[in-house]
């Protein structure tokens, strides 16, 4: 599920693949709490703007979500603290760089997406999430919250980026799904638009995914390649075939926004959840059928590691309208019981 692990508390080392850009972009100080500014960055073609929660921030906290395993060419996160994330906006290919500093979010954007990603960077960022609605009726969960009181929502507005990676989660190990979106949006993305001139943001290798109708042109080897069998492959290719008509469900209300992405034979209620969590900042949205969260929120809340989705349920019914809160509350909390069995056994039906 989306956020399913708590962020480093302390930043890593960098790596070649993800080594921090060297200089921020530098915004003119705003004395309102979220003044914007849309003015030229020293890198060519970028726009900087300027926000200000109000409240308690994390920036790993908020934006980790996005991030599909350590190797994803459409986010990263830096040895510093630094996000950058691209997206296929409306507008076309963006990239988005952030920097908490001093209590402000510093964002510097690229491409033709990036008037588009600027103008949604608080809503990105949660600023139409409410923390304060959730009410804490278990001491675990109390303390969760005590101890990040920088969590937040976020919400991307953009439901097939978060979509397509979903459906290729679906029953695979996390290995296997993040290797198969690797792979495909490095061989039929495009290259990130940014600071092309620094050796630092090239290292990062980032990359945009692929537009509704180059996903629906990959040939069925290149899907096989990426270990990803017919089931999934098709049901991105139904999707992509209607894509903007799934766009319209980061519009609307979480029933209706879940029956819309359900409409498509091969997406159900996990996948749905796992989208709307993302594009629409869901607070209600449950993963359920997920092979381990009933555990893991049955061992936090009852002591039952064998709860199954409808004990699950039951234990967050106190919660209706923030149970997904509650259950990123339950995996930031640490309280997950030990493993006992072998993990999912991993396959590669490429090497078929």
């Amino acid at each position: 599920m989306a956020g399913r692990f708590a962020p480093r508390s302390t930043p890593r080392a960098a790596v070649p693949h993800q080594a921090a850009a060297q200089t921020a972009a530098q915004a003119a100080t705003h004395t309102a709490a979220q003044a914007v500014t849309h003015t030229a960055a020293p890198a060519a073609d970028a726009l900087t703007r300027e926000w200000t929660p109000p409240g308690p921030f994390d920036l790993r906290l908020v934006v980790g979500p996005l991030r599909r395993g350590p190797a994803d060419p459409t986010f990263r996160m830096t040895g510093d603290g630094t996000a950058w994330r691209t997206s296929r906006t409306p507008a076309g290919p963006g990239t988005l760089r952030l920097t908490a500093r001093g209590g402000r979010i510093e964002a510097t954007a690229w491409g033709p997406g990036a008037p588009w990603l600027l103008d949604r960077l608080p809503t990105l960022l949660g600023a139409t999430d409410d923390p304060d609605a959730f009410r804490p009726r278990h001491r675990l969960l109390a303390l969760a919250r005590h101890q990040r009181p920088g969590l937040r929502l976020v919400r991307t507005g953009l439901v097939m980026e978060s979509l397509i990676p979903s459906i290729l989660e679906q029953k695979v190990t996390t290995d296997e799904a993040y290797r198969a979106w690797r792979l495909l949006v490095r061989k039929h993305g495009v290259p990130a638009p940014g600071p092309t001139d620094h050796a630092a943001f090239t290292a990062l290798g980032l990359h945009v995914m692929p537009d509704a109708r180059t996903w629906s042109l990959i040939p069925s080897w290149e899907w096989h390649r990426a270990g990803v069998d017919a089931k999934r492959s098709g049901t991105i290719l139904r999707a992509v075939r209607v894509a903007r008509r799934m766009e319209e469900a980061a519009a609307m209300e979480l029933p209706q926004a879940m029956a819309r992405l359900e409409l498509i034979p091969g997406i159900g209620p996990w996948t749905s959840a796992e989208t709307l969590q993302r594009s629409n900042g869901a607070a209600d949205a449950v993963t359920v059928g997920d092979l381990h969260l009933p555990g893991i929120v049955g061992h936090a809340l009852a002591g039952n590691r064998d709860a199954d989705d409808e004990e699950m349920l039951a234990l967050l019914a106190p919660y209706e309208g923030q149970r997904h809160r509650a259950t990123r509350l339950v995996l930031l909390s640490g309280h997950t019981p030990a493993r006992r069995a072998p993990r999912m056994t991993r396959g590669d039906i490429a090497r078929l």
